[in-house]
């Protein structure tokens, strides 16, 4: 029989003749071969990552990452394919799979800086998680397609940022009132 995928999805295709995976758009799927829709739109992944600066002061960062399959490299495809093949369409594998991925990465490079470092450089921090996070993911064939970090949060009781956001403040209050 001839299949054609979807818009947002590849088949692949098992058997008799295919040494391990075929991915194709459209096939004919003989007697001996079995084949799998398999969904490559990207996904947006969600996350409030705890982490712990060099000086064990605790803060939040919010992420919303947009991930998903590298479909401009044949060889990123098939270990996505590899990837999710053995679950089934509701299994949380890859969610769980990136979250580990962001949150592990995020929280030994928040670990390795000062929180002044990492409120200062924040623009720097957050590229540096992106860089570390594309890097883990490339060995499933997964890619950040875009990535928005928000403001760096406090942990309860741990009032950090908002005590460093008082003293810019305050700092720029009294610099205006020096210079009438």
């Amino acid at each position: 029989m001839y299949f054609i995928a979807g818009p947002s999805e590849v088949l692949a295709v098992t058997g008799c003749g295919i040494p391990d995976i075929k991915l194709a758009k459209k096939k004919w799927i003989w007697p001996g071969q079995k084949f799998t829709r398999v969904d490559i739109s990207p996904v947006n992944y969600t996350f409030e990552v705890q982490a712990m600066s060099a000086e064990k002061l605790p803060f939040i960062l919010p992420a919303v990452f947009t991930i998903g399959p590298r479909v401009d490299c044949e060889e990123s495809m098939l270990k996505y394919t590899k990837l999710i093949s053995p679950h089934d369409k509701l299994s949380n594998h890859v969610t769980e799979l990136v979250q580990g991925v962001i949150e592990g990465e995020t929280r030994v490079l928040a670990a390795s800086m000062t929180m002044e470092q990492i409120f200062k450089g924040t623009k720097e921090f957050k590229k540096e998680v992106f860089d570390k996070v594309q890097l883990e993911l490339d060995q499933f064939g997964l890619h950040i397609y875009n990535a928005n970090v928000k403001q760096l949060v406090d942990v309860r009781g741990h009032e950090y940022f908002s005590y460093l956001g008082q003293k810019t403040q305050m700092e720029a209050a009294n610099q205006a009132r020096r210079k009438r």
